[in-house]
């Protein structure tokens, strides 16, 4: 059986992130999506906001195989822990893999966890969790480009966000 892990920061979780995901559900036996946690991060949305977003998205698109957890953690630890032995990735443009790649020899060198890049899909690649964010900052509609869950989230955390 051959177990894979998507990480990512998922805040929000984007139709691109989606699209990752459910792609490596094609090719894998197990696939766990793992909210990576970074305390040098300021998020928008709580882990557990995260796991319960991506599961819902999961669940709504058939893919309720798929496992969500968060860690705080390295993410070969968590590999290590659930005995994966592949990390995806999905890229979005050339900057994409330059930044994913130190990352992934790292990896390898602490785990012996490898890598595979997955190529957006060129309609989805300009969408990032931060353009999202942005974009819905200024009032723009981000119909789409999340899952449909995602945007009155969005307005709500804005808004508290503003009066803060």
């Amino acid at each position: 059986m051959t177990i894979a892990v998507c990480p990512g920061s998922y805040d929000p979780v984007t139709a691109g992130h989606l699209d990752v995901i459910e792609r490596c559900a094609r090719f894998f036996d197990d696939v766990h999506v793992v909210v990576a946690v970074n305390s040098a991060k300021q998020p928008m949305f709580s882990p557990d906001t995260r796991v319960d977003v991506i599961r819902r998205a999961l669940d709504n698109d058939g893919f309720t195989d798929v496992k969500v957890a968060s860690t705080d953690g390295l993410i070969t630890d968590y590999c290590k822990q659930v005995g994966a032995t592949v990390i995806v990735k999905g890229l979005r443009q050339n900057g994409d893999y330059e930044a994913e790649l130190g990352m992934a020899l790292v990896n390898r060198k602490l785990s012996g966890v490898e890598t595979l890049f997955l190529p957006a899909d060129p309609v989805l690649e300009h969408i990032s969790s931060s353009i999202v964010k942005d974009v819905a900052r200024h009032g723009g509609d981000v119909t789409g480009m999340v899952p449909d869950c995602v945007a009155p989230m969005l307005v709500e955390a804005l808004q508290q966000e503003k009066s803060r």
